[in-house]
């Protein structure tokens, strides 16, 4: 015989379960990008390099208010704040003030800040335009040499070795004597950073291309690439849409670690005289003032040494970190 008890169940197992069930948790997908940039936020020195290089480009762009607000016209000598008997700023500290926030020059009295910002556009200029020239070229050599292999690939590759072998510096420094002041509706420092861009540019390329070659000498022989070949894809429609794609990254990388380099170059190249011409400024050229006064006036060596210090390690700081995070080997 079966009891009520039997049959209904015990009082708690006739009652629900309070606890609702738990769907689970969906699996986000996460795209290249995204990895990438969740790396990239985890590494705090290279995001510190990318906010102090996203300053310097918006200092560049706006120094016009910068200078307004904070300094004086760029080109405006102020004589008043340079001593007659010594020949050199009134103050200490080359003439730091309220009013001169990084001084004046020894020889005119024009003020350091403006100066300094104005310097910017020309660096990052010169820099961003010959990396452009370097990646255009590099990248359509490398990927030609790197795809078609054979006597395409061993005569660029002669060129390279060429080039890397040629004196740059030497070779700046000749063109810019021969050329003339207005050249292709350019005239004075116009000229100048044309011959800067287009031989920092083109002598830089060899490296880029190098590094492209043998990214695409591996992925030539990918199942991607021999899928695309069963298909009838062409010669041209495998370099564009199957290679180029999947050599973004290391284009991307190298391009934010040639940047610092070609910053050193156009330095050294106003330096020697070979940059833009006076009055327009340029941290190299202020670096070449110094050396006269620095003895007496240190200051005036040390702000535009500072900011190409400042400037070149925020760029390799971030580049480093943006390698690191679209590398995908990484954690």
């Amino acid at each position: 015989m079966i009891t009520p008890t039997e049959t209904t169940g015990t009082a708690a197992e006739a009652q629900p379960d309070p606890t609702p069930a738990v769907a689970p948790k969906k699996i986000e997908g996460r795209s290249p990008g995204r990895i990438a940039w969740d790396r990239l936020k985890r590494d705090k020195v290279a995001l510190g390099g990318g906010i102090v290089v996203i300053l310097l480009i918006l200092a560049a762009i706006f120094a016009p208010v910068l200078t307004s607000l904070f300094g004086h016209p760029v080109d405006q000598p102020h004589p008043d704040q340079i001593n007659p008997d010594l020949g050199l700023p009134k103050g200490a500290f080359g003439g730091i003030s309220s009013n001169y926030l990084l001084g004046v020059d020894p020889t005119f009295g024009r003020d350091v800040f403006s100066r300094i910002v104005y310097g910017a556009q020309i660096s990052l200029t010169v820099a961003f335009l010959a990396a452009g020239v370097s990646v255009v070229i590099g990248v359509l050599m490398g990927v030609t040499a790197g795809y078609f292999g054979g006597w395409v690939d061993a005569v660029i590759s002669r060129v390279m070795d060429v080039l890397l072998a040629f004196p740059q510096l030497l070779f700046s420094i000749a063109l810019v004597s021969v050329m003339p002041d207005s050249l292709l509706g350019l005239s004075g420092s116009g000229v100048r950073m044309g011959i800067l861009v287009m031989v920092i540019g083109f002598f830089g390329w060899p490296y880029i291309g190098r590094i492209v070659r043998g990214q695409a000498m591996s992925m030539r022989e990918r199942e991607f690439v021999d899928a695309a070949r069963s298909l009838g894809a062409g010669s041209v429609h495998i370099l564009l849409r199957e290679l180029l794609p999947n050599l973004v990254a290391p284009i991307l990388v190298y391009t934010t670690l040639i940047i610092p380099t070609n910053i050193l170059s156009e330095a050294a190249l106003s330096f020697l005289g070979a940059g833009v011409k006076p009055p327009t400024p340029s941290w190299g050229q202020m670096l070449s003032d110094a050396t006269k006064i620095y003895t007496v006036d240190p200051t005036y060596m040390v702000v535009p040494g500072m900011a190409i210090f400042i400037t070149v390690l925020a760029f390799n700081l971030f580049g480093d970190g943006l390698r690191d995070a679209l590398d995908p080997k990484g954690n």
